[in-house]
């Protein structure tokens, strides 16, 4: 599939172009569903959340500014958020490692894997490298896995307090090696 300029598609779909929403769906429907999925742990809700997500991004996408950022992380941040809002509500009530047995297909498409394949994966992942390995894994457990800091807090067995510097801390340092 030849590259997308994910900026340029935003601005068209806040101008009303379908067109640009449907490009923006056809490349990046199968690793913002793997976003979903490694978020809400099933495969039916992830769909349900991708829809929600790309109609959010239709409504919204005139408030997408490609100076405070790229259009694919924008895009791929309303998933995210629309994935943690659902299982938030949802109260946690499913067993996730069961859910994740039961509901994710081998032929999932790993976002990780995508990710780490393009340059700025590459990037993302060398800097990831930088920091130490506490603070990796609580933004590995922020960002990938969903957790809020309480948490993280709770299962690291770390203060809350710690757990907010380090995320703090750490963001800071991926925005710098990133720059």
């Amino acid at each position: 599939m030849e590259p997308l300029d994910h900026a340029s598609a935003l601005e068209g779909c806040a101008r009303g172009d379908r067109a640009s929403l449907r490009r923006l769906y056809e490349h990046e429907a199968g690793f913002l569903l793997a976003v979903a999925l490694r978020i809400v742990r099933r495969r039916d809700v992830a769909a349900d959340v991708l829809h929600d997500a790309f109609l959010d991004i239709w409504m919204r996408a005139e408030t997408f500014d490609r100076r405070r950022g790229a259009g694919r992380a924008w895009i791929t941040t309303i998933v995210r958020h629309r994935a943690l809002k659902h299982v938030r509500a949802a109260g946690r009530e499913t067993d996730l490692d069961a859910a994740l047995g039961a509901e994710i297909a081998d032929d999932t498409p790993d976002p990780f894997a995508a990710l780490a394949t393009s340059q700025d994966g590459a990037r993302l992942h060398g800097c990831l490298a930088q920091l130490d390995a506490d603070r990796r894994q609580v933004i590995l457990l922020a960002y990938v896995d969903g957790l809020s800091q309480s948490e993280i807090a709770e299962r690291l067995g770390t203060p809350l307090g710690t757990v907010k510097a380090w995320v703090r801390r750490s963001l800071i340092a991926l925005k710098d090696c990133l720059s």
